[in-house]
């Protein structure tokens, strides 16, 4: 059964890093009810669940998808481009490696959020977050495993995944990208089909592909209508606290093959 590792909210979320988005106020106990729906989501999809260990102390900590990359057998352990969180890339090493043979990015910076895997090709956005040589240090380690890497120009938004993520086949076996083109320029894309966001729900590209399943945050009927149209099953989860500090669904959980 492939496994999930989530991490719990941070009491502390309140004080989590901001780049695109105001800071509002942030009920942690509420944050941490739509995390465990989110959870139970992913347990829907088939997943087990495995906590990383509590990072009580740091408000970013249940964003675990910056924190590594998994691909098959292997996980890269990242180097986030926030400072503050330094502290997360250990505690995820050390939850990551009975269960993966774990490589360390040796220089420069990359957030996971900002790399999008289709197939054998991984795109990574070039983000505040993310720098060039995190992104040749990443290619220098995965060209090895069979993945070829896309650099992707982007900076009107967080991460490459919040403007476009993998939502699974189409019925002809062709590869479909949720994408938000005011923030991302299908054009750094190729052999695939999109599906755009609709104006109104910018961040609805965001989506969490889980085995045949998709997860998707509320507030986001159009895109949810269009996906559904396209055949996809969609569960639609509340994540409207967690959202405040810059989430989107795929933030929180790094998921096995």
């Amino acid at each position: 059964m492939p496994i999930a590792f989530t991490r719990a909210v941070s009491p502390r979320i309140v004080e989590c890093a901001l780049t695109h988005l105001d800071r509002q106020k942030i009920d942690p106990d509420l944050a941490a009810s739509q995390h465990a729906a989110y959870e139970k989501a992913l347990k829907k999809a088939g997943y087990d669940i495995i906590r990383l260990p509590e990072l009580a102390d740091d408000p970013d900590a249940v964003f675990v998808e910056d924190t590594a990359l998994i691909l098959g057998d292997n996980a890269i352990i990242t180097k986030p481009g926030t400072a503050s969180r330094a502290n997360e890339i250990y505690s995820t090493a050390v939850g990551l490696t009975p269960h993966f043979k774990v490589h360390y990015l040796p220089t420069g910076t990359l957030d996971g959020g900002d790399v999008l895997r289709i197939e054998n090709t991984l795109y990574v956005g070039q983000s505040s977050r993310t720098d060039a040589a995190g992104t040749q240090a990443l290619e220098s380690i995965v060209n090895p495993l069979g993945y070829w890497v896309v650099p992707v120009e982007m900076e009107r938004c967080l991460h490459l995944k919040t403007a476009a993520t993998f939502a699974g086949l189409d019925d002809e076996g062709v590869p479909t990208v949720v994408i938000n083109d005011d923030w991302v320029d299908p054009g750094y894309f190729s052999g695939v089909e999109f599906l755009y966001v609709p104006d109104e729900e910018p961040f609805a590209a965001n989506v969490v592909r889980a085995g045949e399943r998709i997860i998707m945050a509320a507030g986001n009927p159009r895109t949810t209508a269009l996906l559904r149209h396209c055949n996809f099953k969609v569960d639609v989860i509340d994540l409207s606290e967690l959202q405040k500090a810059e989430a989107g669904g795929t933030c929180m959980s790094l998921l096995s093959d």
